[in-house]
C-alpha cells in the first residue's frame, strides 16, 4: 500500500475482510469503524498499551505491507528524553498477531509495568457506524496467559481468544506485566488475538519473529499479482505511483468470497465494504480486466453460483437476480438483516452479462461462457420479465423488503433520485443507467447466444427487445426543455429531470442516439458537472446539489472513469482524454490512492481536492479507476482476438505506454 497506509488519522492493516484499524499508536478505542473486524463482527473494540499508567509516545506508525504494521514509542520520565522505547509489530491474516517489545535504553535498571487492557463489543459491522446495540450476553475468561471474551445470542456464538506468551496477570480486561529490565536490556511477549468462529479458532498465520517474511494466504502472491500486470512506461513518477498504487490496494482488498483459497477477489473497500458487493466487484473487475483477467473469471464465478432461484421478498429477490451485497454477521445469520444475500440492485444483474461478454472478449476463454450459459440465461430472462414491473419495457425497481434500499440503481443512498427543484421522486423508479445498463447487456447477450451458445434465436429476439428498448428510452428519457438525458422516470411516468452524471452511463452502454451524443458531451463538460477533477453526481444549477453531498454533487472516480469511457466510445476523443487525465491529477494529489469519493467543490476555487469524511479508502472500483483512465487514454479494445491500440495521450501526461497486456493468452504491448 505504502505511504503511512492510513485513513485520516488511522493505522489500517488488513488481509480482505479481516481487518485492523487503529490510531496512530496502535491503540484503539471504538469509534466507528474502529477496532479488530472478522467476518463482519468487530473481535476487539478497545485494545491499549499503558506503560507506568501512560500512553507512550508516538514516534514512528507506518504499514510496511498492508497486511503488517509497526508502532514506535517512547517513554519519558521527569520531563526527560525517552529512556524506554516500545515497539509494536503486528500482522493480520486470518487473526491477529502482536509483537511488543521493550527496551531500556539507559545504562541502569527500571522496573517497569506494562499494561494492555482489551475488550470486545462484538458489534455487527452493518451497525459499527452507530454505537452497536447488545442484543447477546458477554462474556469474560481469564485463565493463565489467556483470556476468552465470548458473545452468544440464541444459537450465534462468536469469541474472541487473546493469548500472551510471557507470564502476566491476566484479568477480564487487561493483562499486566511487571518488568525488572537491566541496563541496555530488551523484554518482548508475543500476543495473539484469535477470533472464533462457528467453534473454530482461527489463528494469524504468522509467528514471532515473522515480520516482513510471509504473505497472506492468497492464490496469487503479492509479488505474482504484481508481475501478472502489465508494466507501465511513463516518466511522470505521479503516475507511476497512482499506478503501482491501485493494483497493491486491489491485493490489499482480496478475501476468499465463498472461504474458498481459490475464490480470491477484491472486497467493496475499507472499512464499511470489505464484503462481496455485486455492483462493485462486476465495475471492478470490468476496469481492471486488461490488467487482472482472473479476477473478472472469479467474480462471475462467485456471482453466479449466489444467484437467486426463487422470489424471496425480504431479500428483494427473483429468480436469475444477481447479488446486490453478502454479509456474514449476526444480524444477517439470525435474519435482523436480509445480506444473506441481499438483492435490492436493479443494475447488478445487467452488468453481470456485460462483464461476461467483456471477458470473452478479452481472454478468449469461451468454456466459462458455455459453463455460464445457464445463469446467463437466468439473468436474460429476469431482465424480460421481474426488470419490468409494469410491462411497459422499461426497468423499474421497487422495494418489497422492510430493510431494504429505496434506491436500487447505483446511486442507492436515500435521497438518490431527485427532481431538478430537489424534490423527491417516488417509486416505482425507472433509472436511465438501469435502461442503458439492460440495452448494452442484450446485445452482448445476443453476441454470445449466436457465437458461443448455438442458438441463433434467441440473439435474434433479444436484438429486437434491445431496438424497442432503446426506441423506448430516447422517447421517455430525453428532456427537449432541458437538452439532456434525465435521471429517472418516477411512478407516475414523469421525468425526473435532474442534470446528473448518470447520463455518462447512457454514454458508456451506448444506448445514447448518435445525434444527441454531442449534446450529452457537452453537458457532461458544463460548468455545472465539471469540477475541474471530475463529473460532479449532480449538477451545480440544480436545487438538489450539495458539493459534500453522497451522491447529489460530489465526485465518484469511478463514475468519472466510466464517463470518460462513454465519451470514447462516441468518438469523443479529446474530451474523454481530458476528463481522464483530470481524474488521474486527482489521484496524484491524493498520493495515487483515490477516495470512494471527493467533494464536487470547483479545482479552480480550491486548487486541490476536498475529501469527502467517510469516504472509504482504499476502495475497490476507485481503486481500478486510474487503470480505465489509462485504458482511455491508450484507446484500448479487443476486436477478433486482437487489441486495438488507438492513443489519444495529451502532451502533459508525456511518454505512456503498457507492456504485457492479457489478450486471448498472450501478453502484448500498447503505447
Amino acid at each position: 500500500m505504502g505511504g503511512d497506509g492510513r485513513s485520516g488519522k488511522n493505522l489500517t492493516v488488513l488481509d480482505g475482510s479481516t481487518f485492523f484499524v487503529s490510531d496512530p499508536s496502535g491503540d484503539v478505542e471504538a469509534e466507528h469503524a474502529d477496532g479488530f473486524f472478522h467476518v463482519d463482527m468487530r473481535h476487539l473494540s478497545t485494545w491499549r498499551l499503558l506503560v507506568d499508567g501512560e500512553s507512550p509516545r508516538t514516534l514512528s506508525s507506518e504499514t510496511v505491507d498492508y497486511y503488517s504494521a509497526r508502532v514506535i514509542g517512547g517513554v519519558s520520565r521527569d520531563g526527560e528524553d525517552a529512556t524506554t522505547v516500545v515497539r509494536r509489530e503486528r500482522f493480520v491474516s486470518g487473526g491477529v498477531h502482536e509483537d511488543v517489545m521493550l527496551e531500556n535504553l539507559s545504562d541502569g535498571p527500571q522496573r517497569v509495568e506494562l499494561v494492555l487492557e482489551f475488550a470486545s463489543d462484538f458489534g455487527d459491522i452493518l451497525e459499527c457506524h452507530e454505537r452497536p446495540k447488545k442484543r447477546g450476553r458477554i462474556t469474560r475468561h481469564a485463565g493463565e496467559r489467556e483470556v476468552t471474551l465470548r458473545y452468544k445470542r440464541d444459537d450465534f456464538v462468536r469469541e474472541t481468544v487473546l493469548r500472551f506468551s510471557e507470564d502476566c496477570a491476566v484479568e477480564a480486561d487487561r493483562a499486566t506485566f511487571v518488568l525488572e529490565l537491566a541496563g541496555r536490556e530488551l523484554w518482548k511477549t508475543c500476543v495473539d488475538v484469535v477470533p472464533v468462529v462457528d467453534g473454530e479458532e482461527r489463528p494469524s498465520r504468522h509467528r514471532c519473529g515473522a515480520f516482513g517474511k510471509p504473505e497472506p494466504d492468497m492464490p496469487l502472491s503479492l509479488e505474482e499479482w504484481m508481475d501478472a500486470a502489465p508494466r507501465l512506461e511513463t516518466d511522470r513518477e505521479g503516475l507511476r505511483e497512482t499506478y503501482d498504487c491501485s493494483l497493491l490496494d486491489l491485493a490489499a482488498l482480496r478475501f476468499r468470497a465463498l472461504d474458498d483459497p481459490s475464490s480470491s477477489l477484491p472486497a467493496g473497500g475499507l472499512p464499511w465494504f470489505m464484503a462481496l458487493f455485486g455492483r462493485d466487484s462486476i465495475l471492478m473487475s470490468y476496469q481492471v480486466l486488461p490488467f487482472q483477467p482472473q479476477v473478472a473469471k472469479t467474480t462471475l464465478e462467485v456471482l453466479a453460483s449466489l444467484q437467486a432461484t426463487e422470489r424471496d421478498d425480504f431479500r428483494d429477490a427473483e429468480p436469475g437476480k444477481i447479488l446486490h451485497e453478502l454479509r456474514r454477521g449476526e444480524l444477517t445469520i439470525l435474519g435482523d438483516k436480509p445480506h444473506s444475500p441481499y438483492y435490492g440492485g436493479h443494475d447488478t444483474t445487467p452488468l453481470f452479462l456485460v462483464l461476461l461478454d467483456e471477458y470473452e472478449l478479452w481472454t478468449g476463454d469461451a468454456e466459462l461462457v458455455r459453463s455460464l450459459e445457464a445463469p446467463a440465461r437466468a439473468a436474460i430472462l429476469w431482465i424480460e420479465e421481474e426488470a419490468d414491473l409494469d410491462g411497459d419495457g422499461l426497468l423499474e425497481y421497487l422495494k418489497r423488503s422492510s430493510e431494504g434500499l429505496d434506491n436500487q440503481g447505483w446511486k442507492d443512498s436515500e435521497n438518490a433520485v431527485l427532481f431538478a427543484d430537489g424534490t423527491h421522486a417516488e417509486p416505482p423508479i425507472a433509472a436511465c443507467e438501469v435502461q442503458a445498463y439492460a440495452y448494452d447487456a442484450l446485445r452482448r447477450s445476443a453476441r454470445m447466444a449466436r457465437e458461443l451458445w448455438d442458438d441463433a434465436d434467441l440473439a435474434d429476439r433479444l436484438l429486437d427487445r434491445a431496438e424497442a428498448l432503446r426506441e423506448c428510452f430516447e422517447d421517455a428519457f430525453w428532456s427537449e426543455g432541458r437538452g439532456h438525458y434525465v435521471l429517472a422516470l418516477d411512478g407516475e411516468k414523469r421525468q425526473v429531470d435532474a442534470l446528473t452524471s448518470n447520463i455518462g452511463h447512457v454514454l458508456w452502454s451506448g444506448i445514447a442516439s448518435p445525434e444527441r451524443a454531442g449534446a450529452t458531451v457537452e453537458k457532461l463538460l458544463s460548468p455545472a458537472l465539471w469540477s475541474g477533477w471530475g463529473i460532479r453526481t449532480m449538477s451545480a444549477e440544480d436545487a438538489g446539489h450539495n458539493p459534500l453531498e453522497y451522491h447529489n454533487g460530489t465526485v465518484w472516480p469511478h463514475d468519472t472513469a466510466l464517463v470518460a469511457e462513454g465519451m470514447r466510445r462516441y468518438g469523443f476523443r479529446d474530451e474523454a482524454s481530458r476528463v481522464a487525465v483530470a481524474l488521474l491529477e486527482a489521484a496524484e494529489a491524493f498520493d495515487g490512492r483515490l477516495p470512494e469519493l471527493f467533494a464536487g467543490f470547483d479545482r479552480a476555487e480550491t486548487g486541490f481536492p476536498v475529501e469527502y469524511d467517510g469516504a472509504s479508502r482504499p476502495q475497490s472500483f476507485a481503486a481500478g479507476a486510474p487503470l480505465m483512465a489509462l485504458r482511455t487514454l491508450l484507446g484500448l479494445d479487443v476486436r477478433d482476438g486482437v487489441l486495438s491500440v488507438e492513443p489519444v495521450v495529451p502532451e502533459s501526461i508525456g511518454r505512456l505506454a503498457l507492456r504485457g497486456f492479457h489478450v486471448h493468452g498472450r501478453r502484448v504491448d500498447a503505447g
